[in-house]
């Protein structure tokens, strides 16, 4: 056995070690922690993979991530930063930090805008006819209950069945209806690989397995966080069986027409109203996930916590913080209205360094640079891969949204 292979078996123990040590009473079960991934990773991203495939053809990280968060042996950092910082300093700290909040504000205010949207469209034509920005300030009040008054992950385990329930029932909604659909499209196109339109569709995949930001605080809000590797295969493993049942089947019904998010294409009545009245209701419950770790990055941050204030001076603090976040992210929903696109450019700019960059040279910084060769090479393709989605991506997008506000 090599050196390196015996630092890698020595590191893997002692990560083993420090789980088994780590045990928190007063955390969430496996479950909770299994539903928190799910509903951070699924729902928007199933319904825009249909898109992503129709602009670039047919054609991991999270384990990694914690294991970076013990690679001392000796004790377990807290965040995404902190593994940053680890590896590369205050800047490499402050750098991740800023990709962090991009997605942790950005896709909150994807949810508020597409959740404001569906009601706005919905309710057109009723009693209940309201403008999309006081519908998008409701979906925001609503967010706001478990947001504000909340104060960990291992809080909102509910929200999180109840939004991985929401989201399995509308795929399954649009998988019978897209077929159902199937004989008025008869002579749909589909194309095998769209190379100038590919980037762009790899930073709408990226965003739809964006949960790394957030992966640090469940492992660490679990009862038994050994059991993190079985969590987020079960998790990752549901979110990719839920993607292949809209997606494959969504683009072989639409092909060149599809839509994000894709219940957009399935015809009018009763069943377009409940998939998209029920993934209103996910975007609005896991909206509250995504806004609870950043919040509790910043309430590190800021040194908000009961070891430097009394009790009810933190918990004005953390409430005040949180009102403003909320508010923020509100107001950015308001004048941001348009979904895929701005799914686009969150996943080029922020998801693809995140998932595919960022934990790659973590990894490789923390537990030594010599690998095996086929390592090293899998390592080299996933980075050139994120760089290739966060640049052209990125372009793409920022092109489109210019083009809308124009």
């Amino acid at each position: 056995m090599s050196q390196e292979d015996i630092k890698e078996t020595k590191i893997s123990t002692e990560i083993e070690s420090i789980r088994s040590l780590r045990t928190n009473p007063g955390g969430c079960s496996s479950f909770t922690a299994f539903f928190n991934v799910v509903c951070v990773v699924a729902g928007t991203g199933a319904l825009g993979l249909p898109y992503a495939l129709k602009q670039g053809g047919w054609i991991d990280s999270g384990v990694i991530l914690i294991k970076c968060l013990y690679h001392n042996g000796r004790t377990r950092l807290t965040s995404y930063q902190e593994v940053a910082e680890d590896a590369f300093g205050a800047i490499g700290g402050w750098i991740s930090f800023f990709f962090t909040a991009v997605t942790l504000i950005g896709v909150p205010v994807l949810y508020l805008l597409l959740s404001g949207q569906n009601l706005h469209a919905v309710c057109k034509g009723t009693s209940a006819e309201l403008s999309f920005p006081i519908w998008t300030i409701i979906s925001a009040a609503v967010a706001a209950v478990p947001f504000i008054g909340l104060k960990h992950l291992k809080d909102v385990g509910v929200l999180s069945a109840f939004g991985m329930m929401a989201t399995v029932v509308t795929v399954f909604i649009v998988l019978v209806v897209a077929l159902i659909d199937k004989p008025n499209y008869p002579d749909v196109i589909h194309d095998s690989v769209i190379w100038d339109q590919f980037p762009i569709a790899l930073s709408s995949i990226a965003f739809s397995f964006g949960g790394n930001p957030v992966y640090a605080h469940v492992e660490a809000g679990m009862r038994h966080p050994k059991n993190w590797n079985k969590v987020i295969i079960a998790g990752l493993t549901t979110c990719v069986a839920l993607y292949f049942l809209t997606a494959i089947p969504g683009y072989y019904v639409y092909g060149r027409l599809s839509e994000s998010p894709i219940y957009n294409n399935i015809p009018e009545g009763a069943s377009k109203i409940a998939a998209t009245v029920i993934i209103t209701i996910h975007v609005i419950l896991a909206a509250p996930i995504l806004l609870t770790a950043f919040s509790m990055d910043l309430e590190k941050l800021f040194r908000i916590s009961g070891a430097n204030h009394s009790v009810y001076l933190e918990a004005g603090l953390r409430i005040l913080l949180r009102s403003i976040l909320i508010v923020l992210v509100t107001v950015i929903a308001i004048y941001v209205p348009y979904f895929g696109d701005f799914m686009a450019l969150l996943g080029a700019f922020s998801n693809c360094a995140l998932i595919f960059i960022f934990p790659v040279f973590f990894y490789l910084k923390l537990t030594g640079w010599r690998k095996p060769w086929y390592e090293l090479i899998l390592c080299f393709l996933v980075v050139l891969l994120g760089v290739v989605g966060l640049i052209f991506g990125s372009k793409s997008a920022i092109e489109s949204l210019m083009s809308r506000f124009e």
